[in-house]
């Protein structure tokens, strides 16, 4: 059977052990789906793989506000940021939670019907250009903010790395096309969609000192979705010392000044392939994941390169333009960790 995976080979559940087998343990009993392929692409990097399960748990998952609102900022954040593979995912996904009709017309393109959901789904689509007023107008109960931005902030991370190193299509030979495949697939799951899930136990699988002693993002405070994201900002931050000092300096300055377009394909600021390498890299999974070729990774992915060293590369210029978006939210005075 063809992989889904690109550019690596990642340990697949039944052969994980220590804290990647733990992931595996609470994706299949939370999420319901132990082998969620964004997630099984990054078990060569367990401290990564651990955040980043921990921010969709304590939002998407655990966090306050309806699963199916959350869902519709998922999927338009994919929408926004051209991931098929999350969008139908989480399209299918309001199958689980019995919203069948609205996730019908999401299939076909089509609008919500209710204002409020098209509200939600229209946030997410409009996180991904840092500073939009579009975003400044919550279509959910303040109180639910850290569950909704924690969402958006986790799929924003998710799409890029689904996007560099998993194939687009959700299921062989895009069968979830089909009506009947998506219904069955998200009823499938509705049981486990539907259970009251308490936040707090994915906290336990990251390092301690990558949550920070400080209080994370205003938007998040008092909820678990704030360690969560500290602990994943904190754990990307290894990719960068992948780069030369130069290379981070593009990555960051390039991705700064981004305003949330996508990059036309004949970018000219682009670093070159063969000069630059990794800067290459690191900025398509910030701007344009989709856009990673094989001749992209070849160039840069040899000895002593790994996947491990990959996946962390990949990590840190996703997580570069994660920070881009979660700054320019006009939801708080950002507060740093220490």
């Amino acid at each position: 059977m063809t992989s889904p995976f690109r550019y690596t080979e990642p340990i697949p559940p039944k052969a994980a052990t220590g804290r990647a087998a733990q992931v595996y343990e609470q994706l299949a009993e939370d999420f319901g789906i132990g082998d969620a392929a964004p997630f099984v692409a990054l078990s060569s990097a367990p401290e990564l793989l651990a955040p980043a399960w921990a921010l969709l748990r304590e939002s998407l998952i655990a966090g306050a506000g309806t699963r199916t609102g959350k869902e519709l900022a998922a999927v338009g954040v994919s929408r926004a940021n051209r991931c098929p593979f999350c969008a139908d995912a989480h399209t299918m996904l309001l199958h689980a939670t019995g919203d069948h009709a609205l996730a019908e017309r999401l299939a076909h393109g089509k609008p919500p019907e209710n204002e409020e959901h098209a509200r939600v789904l229209a946030w997410g689509e409009a996180t991904r250009t840092p500073g939009s007023p579009d975003v400044s107008a919550l279509p959910f109960p303040a109180a639910h903010t850290p569950g909704y931005v924690g969402t958006a902030l986790s799929f924003h991370f998710i799409n890029r790395i689904v996007s560099s190193l998993v194939t687009e299509n959700l299921l062989p030979g895009n069968a979830q096309r089909f009506r009947v495949v998506r219904s069955l697939g998200g009823r499938s799951l509705g049981r486990t969609v539907r259970r009251n899930i308490a936040p707090g136990a994915s906290l336990a699988l990251l390092d301690e000192d990558t949550t920070g002693p400080g209080p994370g993002p205003s938007w998040a405070a008092g909820a678990t979705v704030g360690p969560a994201y500290t602990a994943l900002r904190t754990a990307t931050t290894a990719g960068a010392g992948l780069l030369t000092e130069a290379d981070r300096t593009l990555v960051q300055e390039t991705v700064g000044a981004w305003d949330g377009t996508h990059p036309p394909l004949a970018r000219r600021d682009l670093p070159d392939r063969e000069d630059r390498p990794g800067a290459r890299l690191a900025l398509l999974a910030a701007l344009a994941p989709y856009r990673i070729a094989d001749e992209d990774v070849a160039a840069w992915k040899k000895p002593p390169y790994t996947d491990h060293c990959l996946v962390h590369l990949i990590a840190w210029g996703a997580f570069t333009a994660v920070d881009r978006i979660e700054r320019a939210l006009p939801l708080h005075i950002h507060e740093e960790t220490a």
